[in-house]
């Protein structure tokens, strides 16, 4: 008797209207050691190397964010402390290491598909948790999903931001 394995469909499925109906690229954790969560995550699961984003945010508080490729996925992991950093360490225990899935990670490819997005984000009054829309590297929206209890982020890449997707390691 012969393996079977589980195949996607032969022609993929385009996205479509629905939250859950876009291309999912990535899942995202939070950690408030982040230097501590990569070990984890090199040691336990297999994620061996890693690119960064860190710098400050716009309140005054810094963001360090760790990202790898594995599979067909990007596992990112964001470490946030200081001013205006709730929406990232809502979900951490005080006074103990933690590593917490926080959001599942849809890219958005074109101008076109970004407008529908933002019509379908007010069209179901989703409400809007975070974003980072600068046009110039990586366009965020972060809505969150009560019925799911975590957060949707929808990515739109621009140049600079491919080129850094480009760069992330494969593991």
């Amino acid at each position: 008797m012969s393996e079977r394995r589980l195949v996607p469909p032969a022609t993929p499925v385009p996205p479509g209207p629905g939250m859950l109906r876009k291309e999912q690229s990535h899942t995202g954790y939070v950690t408030n050691d982040l230097d501590r969560a990569m070990d984890v995550l090199r040691e336990r699961y297999g994620l061996g190397e890693f690119t960064f984003i860190e710098g400050p945010m716009p309140q005054g508080g810094t963001i360090r964010v760790a990202f790898a490729w594995a599979g067909s996925q990007i596992y990112e992991i964001i470490q946030a402390s200081g001013p205006d950093t709730e929406f990232y360490n809502d979900l951490l225990p005080q006074g103990e290491f933690a590593v917490r899935f926080h959001h599942l990670g849809f890219v958005i490819h074109d101008a076109e598909s970004w407008r529908e997005l933002e019509a379908e984000i007010a069209a179901g009054r989703w409400s809007i948790a975070y974003s980072t829309v600068t046009g110039d590297f990586i366009d965020a929206y972060y809505v969150y999903a009560p019925e799911l209890g975590h957060h949707l982020e929808y990515v739109w890449p621009h140049e600079a931001g491919l080129n850094f997707y480009d760069a992330v390691p494969v593991n």
